[in-house]
């Protein structure tokens, strides 16, 4: 993880405000096998924010 090692995962919610768009569409993502990459704790997903940031950042390599 980044910085601290006690940094808070995300939840759905949480990614769904970083990237700015609706839950339903990220577990539709999930289906697809794309976006950012996320591990199951339990029953819930939790994604590192440290991942997100890279993926989102990578995003930009693969604009047409």
């Amino acid at each position: 993880m980044s910085g601290n090692e006690f940094d808070r995962l995300w939840g759905v919610d949480d990614l769904s405000a970083f990237l700015g768009v609706p839950v339903h569409t990220i577990r539709g993502w999930r289906s697809k096998n794309y976006g950012p990459p996320a591990r199951k704790v339990g029953k819930h997903l939790r994604w590192d924010p440290a991942k997100v940031r890279e993926w989102f950042n990578g995003l930009d390599q693969h604009a047409a």
